[in-house]
């Protein structure tokens, strides 16, 4: 029976897992950056995506929760927004609010994308949000004029807020206003067009039904004599009005046609316009054998061969398209036309050029390029350039091929110096952490009998020459170097392999039990690494990670829910704090009494007569801890004790506490001379910001003008949408 019982049990359990668990996608804000309309990943999904198993009963509280146990570390506010994956890239749909409401009352729904942000910006942009505002990708289609003087038409992707006016496109292509059509993606087996009332211009993209895939189609209202559409609605071209393509001379030099235009219709075979084009041109007739027609870009550069066997409309040319006629024969349906080049820093159109089998692989493909450039060794490895045009993601897996890789004809595959590591194992920096004062001695305080000093040590500690100091400059980052290291290997052994680098060795550590291990979070120690015997692969490090480590005067054995905190007295009358302390917390109930509780008892003071608040460095702000918050709730009337983990304090390793002694200092102020510093900046920085921001949105006629916000410089000269390109 009470194995029947047992089983019945499980049975129910997998029933209610099943039913109630749901997938969840978080994406994290601090790895994403704003731009053309959307959030995109700073280095890679993978590394920007976390996936999260959750029961759907549970609350949105215990969904924040259990992030900020899962990340380690948060700074300021945390919230949950409901994100979609749109082909602008995410797009933040509606915040999540309630925080005693279940998933299910939410409409939380499994697969969910969920975005872990502060609620307003993104990399100091602030983000739009809603529906209104979905970023859509539209097919923007103009006649422009080629170098050659001839009219050509010229279609790149734009994004744009569903919300705003179609008209909006004329200035945002730097384009007079004049006539525009639409074509709908549904109707893509159509060719024809709607026009545009000039009334209807002042109407959003989505009030004329256009979607994500649409075209539209501008032109200047009085240019009738390069009009790309006939009364039809169809395509025309001004030449006899007929559909054509031009083909340059690129195989012949001093020959007597340099470009020529030849009829085509979408269904017109590239073998039989290079044909024509090589009798027009009045070209030798091996050429017949040994040459191909290769897209020309809008800035002249040339794109990957089309296959010979293709339709205009397969190889996904337009009419009015320029093609140049190249020596050498285009790749056969086995093989692929790649673009490679040395190092990250490569400019448009300086690549070289290269045939091979899409059954090659990584590690073959890699020695074919190093010997067209004349290099060798075995420091080097392949990284295919992003549509960015920087150095992406590495080709890790050098036995796998390129077709196994998912790399196509067209692609830049970039090589970069830097042998790769192995699979499974990580290049980890490490820097060296010492902190000032008596913290940089490294005492974990968990005993108050052992460890606790008297009231009077503490003065006298304070009192020491130079022991005052400001919150913010006690932290202190020494580069030691880099290990390699297989990520099944455990923090301790991390530990272990970096006492063996040279400028470690220096510092005379005993043994890999006396050093703390944390990430590095920008210039300061991030997320506390805690369990020694834990693998590097469950800490979830990363790829990018950082490590500091910090010299201990004792061994330390921090368990999974004790919390190390920086307390610091504050001295009486000089708005100023001694030098740091650590102090361990059991956070198991995560209370204010708690932690007031255990601040008092370490300094040896009446837990009433004690006042704490945590310091935010990026605000320069202090923020009170109070005992308990008495909060009137819509189901229970209670008092509810804050859970210090949670909002607003978001209390993790690391954090600093400061802490006032109400028996020689009775007021509410916690700030320093520095912080008042810190905060005029802020305000000064904030209000020449806005102002700038103003005079460019003034200036600009782009739909987000927010995107504009002076940032990290990415190759301004080079318009985002040269580089997206076809995503089939």
């Amino acid at each position: 029976m009470d194995a029947a019982n047992t089983e019945l049990q499980t049975k129910r359990a997998e029933y209610d897992s099943t039913n109630n668990n749901i997938e969840l996608h978080l994406h994290l804000g601090p790895h994403y950056h704003f731009f053309n309309g959307a959030l995109h990943p700073v280095v890679s999904q993978t590394e920007s995506v976390w996936d999260l198993t959750f029961d759907k009963r549970k609350t949105l509280g215990d969904l924040r929760q259990s992030i900020f146990q899962l990340l380690g570390s948060w700074e300021g506010d945390m919230v949950l927004s409901v994100a979609k994956l749109l082909p602008a890239g995410l797009h933040v749909c509606r915040t999540l609010d309630g925080d005693g409401l279940t998933l299910c009352e939410l409409d939380v729904t499994d697969e969910e994308d969920i975005l872990v942000w502060g609620g307003v910006e993104v990399g100091g942009i602030q983000i739009p949000t809603g529906s209104d505002c979905e970023p859509l990708l539209l097919n923007v289609v103009h006649l422009a004029t080629s170098s050659e003087g001839c009219p050509r038409v010229t279609e790149s992707p734009h994004v744009f807020p569903a919300n705003a006016e179609v008209g909006s496109v004329f200035p945002a292509l730097a384009v007079p206003v004049g006539v525009a059509f639409i074509h709908k993606p549904e109707s893509a087996g159509e060719e024809r067009w709607t026009a545009i009332p000039k009334e209807d211009l002042a109407k959003t993209f989505r009030e004329q039904g256009l979607g994500n895939g649409s075209s539209i189609l501008i032109q200047d209202s009085s240019d009738e004599k390069n009009s790309l559409l006939a009364k039809q609605r169809k395509w025309i071209t001004s030449v006899n009005e007929v559909d054509w393509v031009q083909v340059k001379n690129l195989c012949q030099l001093g020959s007597e046609e340099e470009q020529i235009t030849i009829s085509a219709t979408m269904n017109t075979v590239v073998f039989d316009i290079r044909i024509k084009a090589i009798k027009e041109l009045k070209l030798m007739k091996e050429l017949a054998d040994c040459s191909c027609l290769r897209p020309v870009d809008r800035d002249g550069r040339l794109l990957c061969p089309v296959p010979d066997n293709y339709t205009l409309r397969e190889a996904e040319l337009k009419m009015g398209s320029s093609l140049g006629l190249c020596p050498g024969k285009a790749p056969t349906s086995s093989q692929l036309f790649l673009f490679f080049a040395v190092g990250s820093g490569t400019q448009p159109g300086t690549e070289m050029e290269v045939v091979v089998e899409e059954t090659v692989s990584v590690r073959d493909c890699l020695k074919i390029m190093l010997e067209k450039f004349g290099l060798s060794g075995d420091t080097w490895h392949l990284r295919k350039m992003d549509w960015c045009y920087e150095a992406g993601e590495p080709l890790c897996e050098e036995d796998a091929t390129l077709r196994e890789l998912m790399i196509r004809s067209g692609d830049t595959l970039l090589l970069v110096e830097g042998k790769l590591l192995p699979p499974g194992f990580l290049q980890v920096p490490v820097w060296w952490y010492q902190p000032r004062g008596p913290a940089a001695q490294g005492k974990s305080l968990r005993d108050q009998t052992t460890c606790t000093p008297s009231p009077g040590a503490v003065w006298r500690a304070a009192s020491a020459p130079g022991a005052p100091g400001d919150v913010c400059k006690d932290t202190s980052l020494r580069y030691l170097g880099d290990l390699e290291i297989s990520e099944d290997a455990t923090l301790a052994e991390l530990k272990a392999q970096a006492l063996t680098l040279p400028s470690l060795s220096e510092l005379c550590t005993p043994s890999p039990a006396f050093l703390r291990a944390w990430t590095v979070d920008g210039q300061r120690p991030g997320r506390l690494l805690r369990d020694g015997q834990q693998q590097l692969r469950e800490h979830k490090l990363g790829r990018k990670a950082k490590v500091c480590l910090e010299p201990l005067q004792e061994e330390e054995f921090l368990g999974p829910r004790d919390m190390l905190l920086r307390t610091r007295m504050r001295l009486p009358g000089q708005r100023a704090y001694a030098p740091p302390v650590d102090v361990v917390w059991d956070a198991t109930q995560g209370t204010a009494g708690s932690l007031r509780q255990r601040v008092a008892d370490f300094y040896s003071l009446p837990v009433e007569k004690i006042e704490i608040a945590k310091y935010f460095p990026d605000k320069f702000e202090w923020l009170p801890v109070s005992s308990w918050n008495q909060q009137m709730t819509k189901r229970k009337k209670k008092k509810k004790q804050d859970n210090l983990l949670g909002a607003p304090y978001y209390l993790k390793d690391g954090d600093t506490v400061g802490v006032k002694n109400l028996l020689v200092e009775d007021d509410d102020d916690f700030g320093t001379v520095r912080d008042d510093v810190g905060k005029e900046n802020q305000t000064r920085l904030t209000l020449g910001t806005r102002t700038s921001q103003e005079a460019l949105h003034v200036r600009s006629s782009d739909i987000f003008s927010s995107a504009e916000t002076p940032g990290p410089p990415h190759r301004p000269e080079a318009s985002l949408s040269i580089h997206v390109g076809s995503f089939r």
